[in-house]
């Protein structure tokens, strides 16, 4: 079997299915916050020189502190380099991308009432955002769509400074893949760095890099640690975690389909969970030799294998209904309903950080290309978190004006509250201004 079978007809079944599925998170090693917290504290003591020490020791040999900020010239030199196909595909999403955000855009506004006093919201965004972008693979394997994904809604939003930061070559570089994206979308700073350390150099600044109010993007434990041990000095997007998918599925879905989309979470990290919730026990039947089928043909089987066997499950419901309640129960990162009338059970679905819907629209296109954004909320979070989008990289100001009349109206009101919570100066604040108030 590639992986788990349950079958779900009760609460309790559910209690059981997302108890085991909350064992990933027990995975994680306890000693890695003190590891991450002594990172901290030396790149916010010593600056430039931790940042090189640290990628001397774990990425670069020769690293030196010229290697830490990119030189502009190069990401033009790269865009170059890079074929001029792939650049258009990469523009093309980037475009994608762009509409979906500006969607988002949100604007100040004030409301001027009838006695004269003025309500509203002024919206700005951060001055400057830090967009951490793993290095994948060594660097062999650029990941272009977090670039784009993290980049795209900052500029959306309005911010001014954005600097990127990526895990160095061994010979010190980025990757063309990477430097080329970022002279596309017109940003000059790329830093070489990886890891806690370079979410500390955002966080705190050093010679060369300048600090930011909010730092974004994906990244393995130790980015993820030093984020949420820097929450209140920065802010950030998330806290996520290993990759996830459900599939809501039912007769009317290929096999051979649902174990591609699968194996496309799976073969991400061993800690990747893969779920298909079915009412169909046929499909669930006929999907255990398509998981194996197909895993064994992959280039990362062994990541996508050990997935499956720790973290991959087939589960059974009485009937789609049921399938809802498990995978809100779930609240998983990513959901497909593959089911005949996929906007039929959308009303029934109340977490998921993105949701595909149909059997022609596969994660990948999510992940990729459409526009919606693929930085989401995993291990649960869904239930009060989402996407990353333009909102996270902008403020609220709340605006208010009462006039003299104003105060004279509610001055009393609003003083009793403050003497109900025996601040006294609160009161006298307002009676000081209020008709009454005058000496």
């Amino acid at each position: 079997m590639p992986c788990r079978q349950f079958t779900v007809r009760t609460l309790d079944d559910i209690t059981d299915f997302t108890a085991w599925l909350a064992g990933r998170s027990a995975s994680a090693d306890q000693s890695i916050e003190t590891k991450v917290r002594d990172i901290l504290s030396e790149v916010r003591q010593k600056g430039d020189a931790a940042l090189v020490d640290y990628c001397r020791r774990f990425d670069c040999p020769g690293f030196d502190p010229d290697h830490i900020r990119v030189d502009p010239v190069r990401m033009a030199e790269a865009a170059q380099q890079v074929p001029a196909g792939d650049m258009e595909i990469i523009a093309r999403a980037a475009e994608n991308i762009r509409a979906f955000h500006q969607r988002q855009t949100q604007n100040s506004w004030w409301s001027l009432e009838d006695d004269g006093s003025i309500m509203g919201q002024i919206v700005r965004p951060v001055d400057r955002a830090g967009l951490y972008v793993p290095g994948g693979a060594g660097g062999d394997t650029p990941l272009v769509s977090s670039l784009l994904m993290n980049a795209v809604p900052a500029q959306v939003a309005g911010v001014e400074g954005i600097a990127v930061t990526t895990p160095p070559l061994r010979d010190g570089g980025v990757n063309p893949y990477i430097l080329a994206t970022a002279h596309l979308l017109g940003i000059e700073e790329v830093y070489a760095l990886g890891s806690a350390w370079a979410v500390a150099a955002l966080a705190y600044g050093t010679e060369t890099i300048p600090r930011v109010d909010v730092v974004t993007g994906p990244g393995n434990i130790f980015v993820t640690t030093a984020k949420r041990l820097l929450i209140g000095t920065i802010g950030i997007d998330m806290l996520a975690g290993p990759s996830e998918i459900a599939i809501l599925a039912d007769d009317s879905a290929d096999p051979a389909h649902l174990a591609a989309d699968m194996l496309s979470q799976a073969e991400h990290d061993p800690l990747a969970a893969s779920v298909a919730v079915t009412d169909s026990p046929e499909l669930a039947e006929q999907l255990m030799p398509e998981l194996l089928r197909q895993r064994d043909a992959l280039p990362r089987a062994d990541i996508a294998r050990q997935a499956l066997d720790d973290w991959g499950a087939v589960v059974l419901v009485d009937d789609l209904e049921q399938g809802c309640r498990v995978v809100n129960a779930m609240a998983p990162e990513h959901l497909e309903i593959a089911v005949r009338d996929p906007f039929a059970w959308l009303g029934l679905i109340r977490h998921a950080g993105a949701i595909f819907l149909g059997h022609d629209t596969p994660e990948p296109v999510g992940d990729y290309f459409a526009g919606p954004n693929h930085i989401l909320p995993t291990m649960g979070t869904p239930r009060f978190d989402q996407a990353l989008s333009v909102e996270t990289f902008l403020k609220k100001s709340s605006l208010i004006r009462t006039p003299r009349e104003y105060l004279e109206r509610f001055g009393e009101d609003i003083a009793r509250l403050a003497r109900l919570e025996g601040l006294e100066a609160h009161a006298r604040a307002v009676e000081i201004r209020s008709k009454d108030g005058k000496q």
